[in-house]
């Protein structure tokens, strides 16, 4: 995890603590990891990534699905050993987890010392003090608060990558999804707080902005009375470093106009869309809560391809969600060998309590839900492995993310893979100097399942 700034990093640390700080979940969560991050240094206090030698514990959770919940409960379970063993004097939760359980929280995982809301981030310094002087506390606002720690990003390991988070909470209120009741309604963040972030992780040496919130492509519209985001992009454009810019989650029934001439029209902008589409079927849409149907993600799709040559598009699907039947099963295989998105995750329904969709009958068995998302990715693979082939003799801009030295090969990506969710693009040299961010041109040599392997053909040595 990296900070844009590190600011007030002279202060004395606070009696020596050293904190060990867990994020979980997704890049959202990140982002918000990054600013209680850099709140609590520029407080002076010290992070460790040795959970041997910190005296506090902060653990970002995540509650959006049924794994996500146990991964953030064994997190802490395990923590809380070491605090056992008297190694540690607290631990903080944070996070959706801590919004959506905190009773529980307090009666069943004892071990906790303090519990931070998603809309409270902005106190975890004030939750430290208060711990570290003995004393429980919990701290949660109101789900729709807005809190923006201005002058902190994260980036995924990634020192030329980073994520900016636009937009905070949801409005679709889907029937299977928790997040709006805690993340709350939508909430932009202003353009001139999003363009200040970014000139910073510019100055730091970010060479990537990757645009993320639960739904991108309605940014704005609480705050001007429109879509804004084709308005942001551009201003992010003009900042001098930036190179590439990625947007993920855009809702595709959200998708206007205006933003496909600029994702179009901009250099900067990478041609490359994530678009959560979750099924095909329309009756399933239409018990899922999505404002859309196959025929218009269809029209979407087409016309993505049509006005954006090249692009490379990602989506999201859910398999074995309530009442779906076998035919309707096939019919999202079929819609998946269709249409060739070139990048595709498939989950498995997760029963989330609060949800809509949790009280629907005809609920399908959880080995049922997995064997299907299986056949789905089985069906994606395909598609994804003849789309790597495809790529063979083409040249690439590649951005270098590190040096393998036993392969004597660069890992980079191309516009077509975000960081941590698509595939790589190899690049050999026997050079281990070039330092990551770096774009280099390259010609691709030979596909390896979702991986590239290429040859450098040149440097650009402004980057």
């Amino acid at each position: 995890m990296r900070l844009s700034s590190d600011n007030a990093m002279k202060k004395k640390n606070p009696d020596d603590i050293r904190i060990f700080f867990v994020s979980l979940g997704c890049d959202k969560n990140l982002v918000d990891s990054s600013q209680m991050i850099g709140l609590l240094r520029s407080e002076g206090y010290e992070l460790t990534d040795d959970d041997q030698e910190a005296d506090v514990a902060v653990i970002n959770t995540c509650c959006f699905i049924g794994d996500a919940k146990q991964e953030s409960i064994d997190t802490i379970i395990s923590l809380g050993e070491r605090k056992a063993e008297g190694s540690l004097k607290a631990i903080i939760v944070c996070g959706c987890l801590a919004q959506r359980y905190p009773d529980r929280i307090k009666k069943l995982l004892p071990e906790v010392d303090a519990i931070v809301g998603t809309t409270s981030i902005d106190d975890i310094v004030q939750a430290l003090r208060e711990v570290l002087e003995g004393k429980g506390c919990t701290h949660l606002n109101s789900i729709d608060r807005y809190v923006y720690v201005k002058g902190y990003a994260a980036s995924q390991g990634l020192l030329h990558s980073a994520y900016l988070k636009i937009a905070e909470g949801c409005d679709k209120n889907c029937t299977y999804c928790i997040i709006p009741k805690v993340r709350g309604h939508y909430r932009s963040v202003p353009i001139e707080d999003l363009e200040a972030d970014a000139r910073l992780l510019a100055s730091s040496g970010v060479k990537e902005l990757i645009l993320v919130a639960q739904e991108t492509t309605v940014y704005g519209r609480d705050l001007y009375g429109r879509k804004s985001l084709h308005i942001l992009l551009e201003r992010l454009c003009r900042i001098d470093g930036i190179e590439w810019i990625r947007i993920m989650y855009c809702y595709p029934e959200e998708i206007y106009d205006g933003l496909i001439d600029c994702i179009k029209n901009e250099p900067k902008i990478c041609r490359y869309l994530d678009l959560p589409i979750q099924h095909c079927s329309d009756r399933i849409l239409k018990l899922m809560g999505r404002q859309t149907n196959r025929k218009s993600i269809e029209d979407i799709i087409d016309k993505l391809r049509s006005r954006i040559p090249g692009i490379a598009l990602r989506t999201t699907l859910i398999s074995g969600f309530p009442t779906e039947s076998e035919e309707e099963h096939e019919e999202l295989k079929d819609f998946v060998a269709k249409m060739r998105f070139e990048r595709l995750g498939c989950f498995a329904y997760s029963r989330e309590e609060g949800t809509a969709a949790a009280v629907m009958k005809g609920q399908v068995h959880p080995s049922t839900r997995k064997r299907r998302m299986r056949e789905i990715m089985l069906t994606q693979q395909e598609t994804a492995f003849k789309t790597a082939e495809g790529q063979i003799g083409r040249e690439l801009d590649v951005m270098i993310d590190g040096y393998i030295p036993e392969e004597k090969m660069y890992a980079g990506r191309s516009y077509m893979d975000a960081p941590d969710v698509d595939g790589y693009v190899f690049v050999k040299s026997s050079d281990p100097d070039m330092i990551s961010g770096t774009i280099v041109r390259a010609r691709i040599e030979k596909a390896r399942d979702y991986d590239l392997i290429a040859a450098m053909i040149q440097q650009d040595n402004r980057r």
